[in-house]
């Protein structure tokens, strides 16, 4: 039976029994809100009124307008097949997303057969006796019995400021703890809760990442090339007469041609698949976007506790002052430790007071838990001599509380942390005088074993690793030498002067913060606010940062990062605020999101190349050609045709098999632009060739001519894409099972189309296999010109 004390009043807290747990649960059911889904037919419905399906609708609309029918339903396919992929593949993406936020379920502090445990909020039944602390989500709606606590309750209220709670008092599911420590019975679960918000307490929203946005931004580019050639055509074709009937929908064409439809499906194959995977690596996504920020990411600043650390404390060393003995400093701390918290300190301090067996000061009156802010726990006790003070915390805190010189008591601490030990002061006194220092107490995590081998697969990869703490320098100075991060210590309180910071604006040529002389590998007596001060600092200079933390005081710089890291001890808040969150000990696993990251980004960077050159050959061969030859080199429905057969295979690059690069991966829109000018001016050219061939070898009418145009135009496309997946040559690398798969049945199909005169004008098989030696001359001749124009164009 445990027995809780609040001031002068004893409250009896034994919780339920399981057998009382189990059949409350089956009585009114979990502790969670229905969520209310969309159906697939409103997504299908939705996804008619957007910018590209506007484009198509105003095609088909025209068409009808114009008598033509059947050209009308060939673009309902299109539009049809479009919205259904989507559908499909979002839907795919949602289903991987409602896996990990299963996985990420809240838990709570429960009393259960008298002893305190760890659950999922989820399984919370009416009566249960639970604690809340700093950095918890309140879990159900609780009736507050013991303590008190500051509540942000902005989620329900709106309001921003905080309240406090007190004993009497309710605390709301959906809450977050900002301060202070609290326990009570559960009053209301699931939709009985105030606002319900237990099941929804992990954020899933999307925001866009770098690459999404630069991608988006590349396509209205293309467009705006596209618009500027139909221009040319529309010019030409009011100088030639040729009437609007036949002009309009070919204009209308070469637009819908610029723009990639399998884009919006590609990235959420690509995505999908890569939440997927880090979920293999014990990696849960709170943030898609985060995935490809990921790629970029230059620098990771990374907690010291739990992460390079076992977060395993223990007691190993204890320095009493002369007028006490080792148990008084340990039955002092052990009176100012709290077994509610769950704390990884005060678990090692009330561990080593079982120990040793030791008699309590006396009978707690209140406790207030260690706070960032005041780097201290402190607590009431009543003894038999009457009202004393029992406080623990940071030694030069503690120090100017008992009137001590710090300079004595931290050389004490610096000799006590030469093995690496977090030193904490321990100190009592009366209700109302000055305490007197008992002690300082050593307390080891020791590095973790796979430390060092993280450091350096991360630095493999082109990451600079900072390590943050609140620890003294010197316990910071010998746990970073351990795992190999660097021996540039400094205090926290330099970084008030900016971090590599510069009078100007950086330049791309600039030198980079790392290569400065006020670079530091570790920063020693961090506050959460120096955390957002760092990750602002190196955004400012356009660099994408890591960020992990574990407390609700880490939540803001969690969430300022690019790829904000929940480790697996964060609290929820924490949790919350991340874009990744771990779920084993340590930072290994994040070595995987990192490569898995950069394959993403190739993958994308391959389609983002593909789609240029293919944007650029068809644009300019159906502008130029209307120009030169007055007559369509393709018609219409053939341009449909090609987004069926061009742009949904290139989907299937969402699974290829590329390498993971071995530095940080950014987006550089201009070298994209010049490589794929450079590739798309031999298929330019040899369009123009074949034409000729076509006309003047082969004597072809103007349909067939067309027909073979068309097919030039998938086959160089699948030429491209072999070309350019690979910075090397393209046979280094075997290519995926589905894009290979993907390319077979598209090539076969088309060819069969074309040799029958099925949708198209028939051509012969000398014909085809002219086209198809082209497409192979291109991919061989590309082959060996790549590599210099990717030099060029500054691609690695």
């Amino acid at each position: 039976m445990a027995i809780r004390r609040h001031g002068s009043e004893e409250i009896l807290a034994e919780g339920l029994s399981s057998a009382q747990a189990a059949q409350r649960l089956l009585e009114n059911g979990e502790n969670v809100i229905p969520q209310v889904e969309v159906s697939a037919l409103q997504l299908f419905i939705k996804k008619f009124w957007a910018p590209v399906p506007w484009l198509l609708e105003l095609t088909i609309l025209l068409e009808f307008i114009l008598g033509d029918v059947v050209q009308a339903l060939i673009f309902i396919a299109l539009l049809v097949f479009n919205i259904v992929l989507s559908v499909s593949q979002e839907a795919r993406a949602n289903v991987a997303l409602d896996l990990l936020r299963r996985k990420l379920t809240v838990t709570a502090r429960v009393m259960r057969d008298g002893e305190w445990g760890m659950l999922p909020s989820s399984q919370l039944v009416l009566g249960d006796f639970v604690h809340i602390r700093q950095g918890d989500f309140v879990p159900a709606d609780v009736g507050v019995t013991v303590g008190e606590v500051e509540i942000d309750q902005s989620a329900l209220t709106g309001e921003s400021q905080s309240v406090k709670v007190g004993v009497g008092a309710v605390v709301y599911s959906g809450s977050i703890t900002v301060r202070g420590e609290a326990s009570g019975v559960v009053q209301a679960v699931g939709s009985a809760t105030y606002f319900g918000r237990s099941a929804q307490l992990v954020s899933t929203a999307q925001s866009p990442g770098n690459m999404e946005r630069l991608i988006f931004g590349l396509v209205r580019a293309l467009i705006g090339f596209a618009v500027v050639m139909a221009a040319v055509v529309f010019v030409d074709g009011s100088v030639r007469h040729t009437s609007l009937h036949v002009m309009l929908p070919f204009i209308a064409i070469l637009l819908i041609a610029s723009v990639p439809v399998a884009l919006p499906a590609t990235f959420a194959v690509a995505t999908a698949l890569g939440s997927e995977e880090l979920s293999r690596h014990r990696v849960l996504v709170t943030r898609l976007a985060a995935i490809e920020e990921a790629a970029s990411m230059e620098v990771l600043f990374t907690d010291k506790t739990g992460t390079l650390t076992e977060n395993r404390l223990a007691v190993t060393a204890l320095d009493a002052e002369p007028t006490f003995e080792e148990d008084d400093v340990i039955r002092v701390a052990a009176a100012a430790s709290d077994a509610a918290t769950e704390d990884a300190i005060d678990r090692a301090v009330l561990g080593a007071f079982s120990e040793r067996g030791l008699v309590p000061l006396g009978s707690p009156l209140t406790y207030v838990p260690f706070e960032p802010a005041t780097k201290r726990s402190e607590a009431t006790i009543e003894t038999s001599s009457g009202v004393r003070r029992a406080i623990k915390g940071a030694p030069q805190v503690v120090a100017e509380l008992c009137g001590v010189k710090k300079e004595s008591v931290m050389t004490r601490v610096a000799r006590m942390a030469e093995s690496g030990a977090r030193i904490l002061a321990v100190a009592q006194g009366d209700d109302q005088g000055r305490p007197e220092l008992v002690g300082l107490i050593a307390l080891s995590d020791p590095a973790r074993g796979d430390a060092s081998e993280l450091v350096r697969d991360l630095r493999g990869l082109g990451i600079h690793v900072v390590m943050l703490t609140g620890d003294g320098i010197a316990t910071a100075t010998v746990i970073a030498t351990q795992v190999g991060i660097g021996d540039r210590v400094a205090p926290a309180r330099v970084l008030e002067r900016g971090v590599g910071s510069r009078e100007t604006a950086p330049t791309p040529q600039a030198v980079r913060p790392w290569e400065r002389e006020d670079w530091f590998d570790v920063y020693a007596e961090v506050m959460p606010e120096d955390k957002l001060r760092l990750v602002d600092d190196m955004q400012k200079q356009s660099i994408i940062v890591g960020m992990t933390g574990d407390g609700v005081n880490d939540a803001p710089a969690l969430k300022q990062a690019e790829v904000g890291i929940a480790v697996s001890s964060a609290t929820d808040v924490a949790k919350a605020a991340a874009s990744l969150v771990l779920t084993t000990p340590g930072l290994g696993d994040i070595v995987a999101g990192v490569e898995v990251s950069r394959r993403i980004h190739q993958r994308m960077l391959t389609y983002s190349l593909n789609k240029i050159i293919k944007t650029l050959q068809v644009a300019i061969f159906l502008g130029l050609g209307f120009v030169f030859y007055g007559q369509f080199v393709t018609s219409p429905a053939l341009v449909v045709l090609l987004l069926f057969a061009n742009d949904f295979v290139t989907m299937s690059l969402a699974t290829d098999n590329v390498r993971s690069p071995r530095q940080p991966q950014r987006w550089r829109v201009k070298s994209l632009v010049i490589a794929a000018l450079g590739l798309s001016i031999p298929l330019v050219l040899l369009s123009f060739g074949l034409w000729w061939y076509g006309s003047s070898v082969a004597h072809l009418h103007l349909h067939q001519l067309q027909t073979l145009v068309f097919v030039w135009l998938v086959t160089s496309g699948q030429a491209t894409i072999y070309l350019v997946r690979k910075r090397h040559h393209f046979f280094h690398s075997v290519p995926s099972r589905w894009l290979m798969l993907s390319s077979c049945a598209d090539l076969l199909v088309v060819a069969v189309l074309a040799w029958r005169g099925w949708l198209m004008t028939s051509i012969g098989g000398v014909e085809l296999v002219v086209v198809f030696a082209t497409s192979l001359l291109y991919l061989l001749v590309g082959d060996g010109l790549k590599s210099w124009i990717f030099h060029f164009a500054g691609l690695r």
